[in-house]
């Protein structure tokens, strides 16, 4: 736990009907985040390491991020409501000797994808694990 925070990482992405299922985990529970077909390729690219025949916006923001010498500190996934998950992108900016951090409200799939690309720690709130359906059982199941 970090300041009340817990970490998860993905365990997985697979294509689910028009778009993909990002599974997070914490090593006692794993939950699901549906996303759409764009930012859940690119999630799968970052991932895997695969190569982008062109950067993908997820680079361009990658990309203005180290030319304004910006990091990724962290993100959060801070919110469930309706079955609509929200996150906070952490960022820090070192200007000289001054340090700001600045926190920005996004879409999770988007701060995933940011994540995995700038090798940012990902983080869920207490309340959020809580009230998601644990599918670890997706993964434990032994071949017959």
């Amino acid at each position: 736990m970090h300041n009340g925070l817990i970490e998860v990482s993905i365990r997985n992405v697979a294509p689910a009907g028009g778009g993909f299922a990002i599974f997070l985990q914490n090593g006692k529970k794993t939950f699901v985040i549906y996303v759409d077909q764009d930012v859940g390729a690119a999630i799968y690219m970052f991932l895997k390491k695969a190569e982008k025949p062109r950067p993908l916006t997820h680079d361009l923001i990658g990309n203005i991020l180290e030319g304004l010498e910006i990091k990724v500190d962290k993100v959060v996934i801070n919110d469930l409501r309706d079955n609509t998950f929200f996150a906070r992108l952490f960022l820090t900016d070192c200007d000289g000797e001054a340090k700001r951090i600045v926190e920005i409200d996004a879409r999770p799939s988007d701060c995933l994808a940011i994540a995995l690309q700038q090798g940012a720690r990902i983080y869920v709130v207490p309340h959020v694990l809580k009230a998601v359906p644990d599918v670890s059982h997706y993964f434990n199941k032994k071949a017959d």
